[in-house]
């Protein structure tokens, strides 16, 4: 498992029974997590003095429980990074701290590179990934089908100080960009996606993870440049383990252009534990 341990402003201190226990800068936040199914002693006095905690309705959705003064925003870091957190419906806060790893490995393929590189970030959400590759110097198409997310993105941009670099931002849907981008004969270095389950573009597209990854992925291929770097595939699907990701970025990138592909899950550490909560599934294609 590729663990994100870099973080200094998030900590998991604790997760059980469905939920898990988070420090997230100065807030503790309590939210739920379905793949926390194990039963242990909350112990941590912090489960009972949490800022807020995320609860579920049964008829779908759910609120945020304020117990003490909590602000609309607040930012948190991640080394030279900086990020506007914002407690909002579905549990999310604007931030998945796992994909800092995914960041990492992105960064770190960027800043070895003897030239400029091009990236293309599909379901960008918030712009995390978007964040780190304009700081390590690469040039970025952002891309998500949510306005607010996309402005959100250019917050965070902002905050980074990273505004100011080469940056494209579009509120469009993913597959349709794609599209286009290969009728114009652009290129990209480095591709990324995040995908959710299921969504919907900005005029109605229905996205249904199992039924279009492939061919997704498979239109990509066409926008890598010939010395392209890197092809990152993330999931939260369970029914997509990490195998099946690897197995289908293999047979798309492998054949034609060689390289190699790594494929495993990703996790938060668990500070009163030890452990490492899983925490979705990366697979990426590199050369």
């Amino acid at each position: 498992m590729r663990i994100s341990d870099g973080w200094k402003d998030y900590e998991l201190i604790d997760c059980s029974d469905g939920e898990r226990l988070e420090r997230w800068g100065d807030y503790f936040l309590i939210r739920p997590d379905p793949q926390v199914l194990w039963k242990t002693p909350k112990k941590d006095p912090r489960w009972k003095h949490a800022d807020a905690r995320y609860l579920r309705s049964n008829t779908g959705g759910g609120k945020w429980e304020v117990y003490h003064t909590l602000p609309d925003n607040w930012k948190i870091r991640y080394h030279s990074l900086t990020f506007n957190i914002k407690p909002m419906g579905f549990k999310h806060t604007g931030i998945f701290p796992e994909q800092a790893v995914n960041w990492d490995l992105t960064a770190s393929v960027i800043k070895s590179s003897d030239r400029p590189l091009k990236m293309l970030n599909l379901f960008a959400y918030t712009g995390g990934a978007t964040i780190s590759a304009l700081a390590a110097g690469a040039a970025v198409t952002h891309v998500d089908a949510s306005k607010g997310m996309v402005l959100w993105a250019k917050e965070n941009a902002a905050a980074s100080n990273v505004a100011d670099k080469p940056v494209r931002w579009f509120v469009d849907d993913c597959i349709k960009l794609v599209e286009r981008e290969i009728r114009r004969g652009n290129q990209y270095d480095i591709i990324i996606m995040d995908p959710p389950s299921y969504g919907r573009g900005p005029g109605g597209e229905v996205w249904k993870l199992e039924a279009e990854v492939y061919a997704l992925c498979a239109q990509c291929a066409k926008l890598l440049s010939d010395d392209a770097k890197l092809f990152l595939l993330n999931s939260y699907t369970t029914g997509l383990s990490p195998s099946v990701m690897g197995y289908m970025l293999g047979s798309i990138f492998i054949s034609s252009r060689g390289g190699k592909v790594n494929a495993d899950e990703i996790g938060l550490p668990v500070t009163s534990s030890g452990l490492v909560l899983p925490s979705g599934s990366t697979a990426y294609w590199y050369n």
